[in-house]
């Protein structure tokens, strides 16, 4: 039996017994320390945080500002959400709250001002967005979101993910000759895994998402569109029809299907959409024909045959057209990934919020994107059976890759700004987590 030894920051040395055998032992005697700048250009503000922290306690950090301070200062420091605030050394100055900004009275003078920063919730982290002394702003640039990538919130299950390849899923059963263009509408039976989700409002079923459904009997959305204020809605008052091609009437070959449950993940944050994904599961097995067929899970071999270069992904769905309305027949658009860098510098102030490594961002600025009505619905990249093959007549299924799930709003509307990338949740991060609900071999 192999043995093998892992040095983690810190260890000190006590009694113990490893691997069989009576060695000295290890514990950690702390978890690393991070320094973070939350406001770009100002050396003189620092945050101190502490990795590896309980889920309940990730979302505090120390916010530090090394500025000389005379007696009768006044700070003034406002925050993206709600906090709590604690001063280190109550002996010099003291703090109170007007409205939702803080007011730090100096009555003693202090080379520095310390405090503490927490959020009310798990995951829910304080950045400043303004820090005022004595009439000077410090913080002309807030850098919100240092700390989004290293919360790690609840994990009490791993999941390893399947390499074997999927069959008999992501393949059209009809056929068309003609090209369909971006933004135009599809042909029925194009995308045969698309589902609409409706939701059952003042006695009458509406239509909210977009979903994709992976098996007979289960479709995949986003968590939004199945929860109200976070917390997941009675699958009495939702249904899914498959194989809908009209969002008004005149379709032929529907399948509508009650649900048994709606199961939103663990850790979906309606705040910042994250974890933004949901299982539904249908009462009653969908029944493949031309019209309605499974797309293909996205897996770890599914990249391995793409052709090399950028990433392209179709979002189809009945979403806002160029009217503002939603559209009457199934359109469907080709969106390229876009880098994480590339993302944050167009919109810092939002993608700098939201982005995590269990996101992904796509689209264009000029006005062709994922909008209002296409949430939920799939990002979807089509895999080649022969490795990297770009020809016209390439065979190959669907996976799907993404899910809608955050775009920014116009200022002037609550609808999608489509000169914005849009944020897609990444399937490829909770496969393990679809597994263990759907069970696919």
């Amino acid at each position: 039996m192999l043995c093998y030894g892992f040095l983690i920051y810190f260890v000190t040395l006590f009694s113990s017994s490893i691997c069989g055998k009576d060695i000295a032992g290890w514990g950690l005697v702390g978890n690393p320390v991070g320094r973070a700048r939350p406001c770009k250009g100002n050396n003189d503000i620092e945050a101190v945080f502490e990795s590896g922290l309980p889920p309940e306690e990730e979302n505090k950090y120390d916010l530090q500002i090394y500025v000389n301070f005379p007696k009768y200062s006044r700070v003034h420091i406002t925050f993206d959400s709600e906090a709590t605030v604690t001063l280190h050394d109550k002996s010099v100055a003291r703090i109170s709250t007007f409205g939702s900004e803080f007011h730090i009275t100096f009555f003693k003078s202090a080379p520095a001002l310390h405090m503490s920063v927490k959020g009310p919730n798990i995951g829910s982290v304080p950045y400043p967005t303004r820090i005022e002394a004595n009439g000077v702003q410090f913080c002309k640039e807030p850098n919100v979101g240092f700390l989004d990538n290293i919360l790690q919130g609840y994990k009490e299950t791993a999941h390893t993910v399947s390499t074997v390849k999927q069959t008999g899923c992501g393949r059209r059963k009809v056929q068309h000759t003609e090209l369909i263009f971006n933004g135009q509408p599809t042909k029925p039976g194009d995308w045969p895994w698309h589902a609409a989700v409706y939701r059952l409002e003042y006695a009458s079923a509406k239509y909210v998402c977009g979903g994709t459904l992976i098996s007979k009997n289960f479709v995949l959305t986003a968590g939004h569109c199945v929860t109200i204020n976070g917390a997941p809605v009675l699958p009495e008052i939702v249904s899914v029809i498959l194989g809908k091609y009209n969002l008004i009437g005149g379709d032929v070959a529907t399948q509508e299907r009650l649900v048994h449950q709606v199961i939103v993940h663990e850790e979906y944050y309606q705040k910042k959409l994250d974890n933004d994904i949901a299982l539904v599961k249908l009462k009653t097995e969908a029944i493949y024909d031309d019209y309605v067929q499974p797309a293909c899970l996205w897996n770890i071999d599914s990249i391995k045959r793409l052709p090399a270069g950028i990433v392209y992904g179709t979002v189809v769905g009945w979403g806002l057209n160029h009217t503002e309305k939603l559209s009457s027949e199934l359109h469907q658009v080709s969106l390229p990934k876009i880098g994480e860098q590339t993302c944050l510098k167009s919109n810092p102030n939002f993608f700098g919020r939201v982005l995590n490594y269990r996101k992904f961002c796509a689209g264009y600025t000029n006005g062709t994107s994922a909008c209002n009505g296409d949430s939920g619905g799939g990002f979807l990249v089509f895999i080649p059976d022969i490795a990297e093959d770009t020809s016209a007549n390439a065979t190959g299924a669907w996976y799907i890759n993404g899910i809608v799930s955050l775009a920014v709003s116009r200022t002037d509307a609550k609808i999608c700004d489509t000169t914005q990338y849009t944020l897609f949740t990444n399937v490829h991060a909770f496969t393990g987590w679809i597994d263990e609900h759907i069970r696919i071999l």
